[in-house]
């Protein structure tokens, strides 16, 4: 008798664990260029203090001693850039995402910061992540764990590639958990983003999967508990904004 085909959730619909992360890619081929303003426009800006708290809680070096930091699903370089300016001159950030077309947006703004000495590109799959182990003393991820797959996976790889007494931080989209705000999200997830997707980038139904997705990403405790099974300590979680955005962390002992 055949198995059953494993499946999983891409925005609303079930669809087979094989087939998500083609979907996933073709989301962010359509919005790459795009995407920076997008997020401006979505946030009201927010999210630029969001990233601010994630930078401020990684607390690079700011001296010379090396600290390699790997950030996945890191696209466009935003969260490395960032880093990169806050830390001394032993930094560098490795960006490693499985977009092609959001690599390519990163190398170019890179170039135009005078940061590609500092931030490098490379193609990977966070769930498969092909550095060895216990080489980087921190990483993050901003707003891309929910488009994995395979969550549970990449948090191992996550774990892997660290090395003892460095620090895991997430950045995700949560649950709104302030009364009033939760139907008023809802409302602009729905019938504003879309449509602004549509206006900006030609394409409403990648911006449609997008705020389908927070909805079906753990609750920040379900989350946290994924965190420790991957084998990280002293997981905790900060709510930012009434709870649309969380800020993970956990730490390689």
């Amino acid at each position: 008798m055949d198995r059953p085909e494993q499946t999983t959730h891409f925005g609303f619909r079930d669809v087979p664990l094989g087939e998500k992360q083609t979907l996933v890619n073709e989301v962010f081929h359509s919005v790459a260029s795009r995407y920076d303003l997008m997020n401006d426009l979505m946030s009201g800006g927010l999210h630029r203090a969001w990233k601010d708290v994630m930078i401020t809680t990684l607390d690079p070096p700011k001296g010379d001693r090396p600290f390699a930091l790997l950030d996945v699903a890191g696209g466009t370089g935003d969260i490395s850039f960032r880093a990169a300016k806050a830390a001394g001159t032993g930094f560098h950030a490795t960006v490693c995402d499985i977009n092609t077309e959001m690599l390519a947006v990163g190398r170019e703004r890179a170039a135009r910061q005078h940061l590609d000495d500092r931030v490098s590109f490379v193609e990977g799959n966070a769930e498969t992540l092909a550095f060895a182990d216990r080489s980087f003393d921190a990483y993050t991820i901003a707003f891309g764990i929910r488009n994995v797959p395979q969550i549970e996976l990449a948090l191992r790889e996550a774990y892997r590639v660290l090395k003892p007494g460095s620090r895991f931080l997430c950045l995700e989209f949560s649950t709104v958990d302030v009364p009033g705000l939760d139907k008023i999200y809802d409302l602009f997830s729905f019938k504003v983003i879309p449509p602004l997707g549509r206006a900006v980038t030609g394409d409403a139904e990648s911006y449609q999967y997008l705020v389908e997705s927070i909805r079906k990403f753990p609750r920040p405790n379900a989350f946290a508990e994924m965190i420790s099974a991957a084998g990280f300590a002293r997981v905790k979680w900060q709510s930012l904004s009434g709870g649309i955005v969380a800020l993970h962390s956990g730490w390689r002992l």
